[in-house]
């Protein structure tokens, strides 16, 4: 039997009930489509040898490259370079990639599959509903993220010599929460690593509303670039509002090199002077007057979460409850998908055969989880404003809200008109309506 997953050249995802072969895996729906691949959850199909150590039970997300950029060898080699570095990457906050190949002509790279949504979708919810993220949760996110980010930042090659690797890319819609509680950072496709990348001073790339001045002017980066975004993703965490926009490109930009950033307690009085510090810290114009590594962001942040009493496992329960009817149906999804049989698409006859090659593999140790305590939502006096959304010329940019369930659960904690965040993500969120 031929293991056809395209028609017409397009791919068959399959569905949970209906899952379709993709070589030895099995495709059972799409996750998300972006502007270079599409990525779909899967599963190593019974009696299919592969080189991944994962079980065949265990699920994965399966990145296939769309076929139209697959013509171009550069859009190929960088797909192929996104996948080798991220094969490097084995830290618990950051998604681990599994192995990269080719099947049927078709690019693509095999990840852990993590159930939750990411940061950009949070934040929209939390508009949505009224709410916002907890600032212990806030820390406890910051803190993961900047500890993904400095494992990156110290990666040695085989040899023991330094990659110097560089995100580049820190944004909500790169950190992903699972509903188990953990913080993984997603994207590392345009990271430079300077044994295998080329330095492109002048080129920008990313997401200019988190981007550092010195990457909006062009300037040689290090690892201090992403901890200033990591700064920006803090901040809006807490303040439930976007830090930098503009009515324009250049003003966004402008707004970015002068990096002009009002403390956080300003829009959220839970947010305490020593925390406002670190913040300020981390989104210091200056790299110089900035933390000069994640790691002492990271400390930092870890410092603060002591004081607090928090829980990790508080993020699972938020998750869980701000995405009840999610969670509900990723369970529904997720749970059987062992036991249904993988079924070949129709096709037209004369369709292409298929083949398949992987590469090399490692598994990641589960995070223990424990049920845990959610603390009350804050509340505030005064409300935040709206302000316009800022016109972005890259697609990955969040300005095209993701699709989201039109009704969500409200968290147990005080609440009051006073307490509403308004503006950008609330803003994204009308716009899909």
């Amino acid at each position: 039997m031929s293991d056809r997953p395209s028609t017409d050249g397009k791919l068959l995802g399959g569905t949970p009930t209906e899952p379709v072969p993709f070589g030895k895996y099995a495709l059972s729906g799409l996750i998300a489509r972006g502007g270079m691949a599409e990525v779909y959850r899967a599963k190593a199909r019974e009696g299919q040898p592969t080189e991944s150590k994962y079980p065949a039970s265990k699920i994965l997300a399966i990145k296939v490259m769309r076929p139209q950029l697959a013509r171009e060898a550069r859009f190929v080699d960088m797909f192929h370079r996104e996948g080798q570095l991220a094969l490097l990457l084995r830290n618990r906050c950051i998604v681990e990639t599994v192995e990269i190949g080719k099947i049927e002509g078709r690019h693509y790279i095999a990840m852990e599959y993590i159930g939750g949504r990411d940061l950009t979708q949070v934040l929209r919810r939390c508009q949505e509903t009224n709410q916002r993220i907890p600032v212990p949760h806030a820390v406890f996110i910051a803190a993961r993220i900047a500890e993904g980010l400095h494992f990156a930042h110290t990666l040695l090659d085989t040899d023991g010599r330094p990659l110097n690797i560089v995100n580049r890319d820190v944004s909500p819609s790169n950190v992903r929460l699972s509903y188990n509680g953990d913080v993984k950072l997603l994207d590392f496709g345009i990271a430079q690593a300077l044994m295998k990348f080329t330095s492109e001073i002048g080129v920008l790339k990313g997401k200019f509303s988190y981007m550092s001045p010195e990457q909006i002017r062009g300037m040689p980066l290090d690892a201090r670039t992403d901890v200033f975004s990591a700064g920006i993703i803090l901040h809006e965490m807490l303040t439930t509002e976007k830090l930098f926009r503009g009515d324009t490109e250049f003003a966004l930009m402008e707004k970015v090199r002068k990096a002009d950033v009002p403390a956080p307690s300003q829009f959220n009085r839970r947010v305490t002077p020593e925390l406002d510090a670190i913040v300020q810290k981390a989104l210091a114009r200056d790299v110089a007057d900035r933390y000069q590594s994640a790691a002492a962001l990271a400390a930092e942040l870890d410092g603060l979460i002591a004081g607090y009493r928090f829980d990790p496992k508080e993020l699972r329960q938020f998750m869980r409850q701000l995405f009840r009817k999610e969670y509900a149906k990723e369970i529904e999804d997720t749970a059987p998908i062992e036991s249904k049989p993988v079924t070949e698409p129709s096709r037209p006859p004369g369709g292409p055969g298929s083949s398949s090659q992987a590469g090399s593999s490692q598994s990641l140790p589960a995070l223990p989880v424990t049920r845990p305590h959610l603390e009350p939502l804050p509340r505030r006096s005064t409300p935040i404003p709206s302000m316009p959304i800022p016109s972005m010329p890259i697609p990955s940019v969040p300005t095209a809200p993701l699709s989201v369930a039109p009704t969500a659960p409200t968290i147990a904690g005080p609440q009051d008109d006073g307490d509403k965040p308004r503006g950008f993500w609330g803003s994204l969120f009308k716009r899909k309506k």
